[in-house]
């Protein structure tokens, strides 16, 4: 991902900044998904691990990179609650 786009990205619901999911993260969250339970804001069960992800500032809220691409659509992000 590059630095310049990151420094320009924004959540669309919160506004706030963005920046690439750390490792560790990214392992415990696919963790969730390879054991069913996790899910996107709208409410379907996710089934695919995610290679990249971008994490808002807050750690709240993520979005998934698809082939390099971010998809910043509140119906595919993830809410880190799940994970609590």
């Amino acid at each position: 991902m590059d630095k310049r786009l990151l420094t320009i990205l924004r959540c669309p619901v919160t506004h706030k900044g963005l920046s690439l999911l750390k490792k560790d993260k990214l392992e415990r969250i696919n963790a969730a998904i390879v054991a069913g339970e996790l899910s996107t804001h709208e409410g379907e069960r996710m089934t695919q691990p995610l290679a990249e992800a971008l994490v808002t500032d807050d750690g709240k809220r993520v979005y998934p990179i698809d082939d390099g691409i971010p998809v910043l659509l509140e119906s595919e992000s993830i809410h880190m609650e799940q994970l609590a």
